[in-house]
């Protein structure tokens, strides 16, 4: 119910005078994805609330997206990514240029939607979130050069660049109807423990031989450093791991080198340790909702919890 008065809102919310600018945001709403993070905020809402959200609440949601949707249009530069969700990316469409311009126009919407409505709470919970998730960027790239990062920065950097939109959802929805700075902490770290086995779990269809929106050692081609093959790293010895080096540094492009890590990533237990660490995050999450009592929203919080996990995509 919520979620289609959501999507009209959120197309409203992109309205311009110039028409170029209509077009694509057109071209935008009709390839939407999987629309996690507006549920968050909904559900979370509607769970400390009695099932009731309000106008802020539908403000928080689409300024969330409209976040999330400006760092995807700007992703897509930064990687040169021809394809989003299986479609034509902004970029590839209308050039670089545009993409650009189209991201940051988003991300001054999402700001003056709160703005002119006052959401100043809100608002600083968003700019929170556009701040780490540009940190967390940055720190990949930054460490990923070198090869060398330790389990603590990858967390810290998976924190900050996928778990801090998704904590975000959760501290909005409950911001939006209480003002329990408590409750409102607790929502925002039971999104960040989600969107911490949300990465892991992307992590991990790296190694998956299923057909998924990603071609299996995506990662490993492009130097990303992911949980399993650090764990590897971290646990094998010097020769070993001066070969895991070598092959990501000069043989990410060869095929056949790419299939020996990931079997060697399988074989000493890198999927294992990941599976483990994404689950523990997972249990975190679940813990945090117990004390709020049983209701269909926290049912449907927790389906989302497990969905994140069993997701095959």
């Amino acid at each position: 119910m919520e979620m289609e008065l959501f999507e009209k809102k959120f197309y409203e919310s992109m309205s311009s005078k110039v028409a170029l600018l209509n077009r694509i945001t057109y071209y935008i709403v009709n390839r939407k994805g999987k629309q996690m993070r507006p549920m968050f905020v909904f559900l979370t809402a509607k769970m400390l609330a009695n099932g009731t959200v309000n106008e802020r609440t539908y403000r928080g949601a689409c300024v969330i997206e409209l976040i999330h949707t400006a760092t995807l249009v700007h992703d897509d530069v930064v990687d040169d990514s021809n394809r989003r969700r299986g479609f034509f990316s902004i970029n590839a469409l209308w050039k670089n240029k545009i993409a650009v311009l189209v991201g940051d126009y988003l991300l001054s919407k999402g700001l003056l939607l709160s703005i002119d409505n006052g959401d100043f709470d809100l608002l600083q919970i968003i700019s929170v979130a556009v701040r780490e998730m540009s940190e967390g960027e940055l720190l990949q790239i930054e460490k990923a050069r070198r090869l060398d990062i330790t389990e603590a920065i990858y967390y810290e950097i998976i924190r900050k660049k996928t778990a801090t939109l998704i904590a975000s959802c959760c501290a909005l929805g409950a911001k939006s109807v209480i003002d329990d700075a408590v409750k409102v902490e607790s929502m925002r770290k039971f999104g960040e423990l989600i969107g911490m086995a949300f990465q892991i779990k992307d992590d991990l269809f790296d190694y998956s031989e299923e057909a998924i929106g990603k071609p299996t050692g995506i990662d490993i081609k492009e130097q990303k450093m992911t949980l399993p093959l650090i764990y590897v790293l971290n646990n094998c010895d010097a020769k070993e791991k001066s070969w895991l080096i070598n092959s990501i540094k000069n043989y990410n492009k060869d095929k056949k080198r790419v299939k020996e890590v990931i079997q060697f990533v399988k074989n000493k237990n890198g999927l294992q340790y990941a599976e483990q660490k994404m689950e523990q995050f997972q249990q975190e999450a679940l813990a945090l909702l117990n004390s709020y009592p049983d209701s269909e929203f926290k049912t449907s919080l927790i389906v989302m919890v497990n969905y994140v996990i069993e997701r095959k995509k």
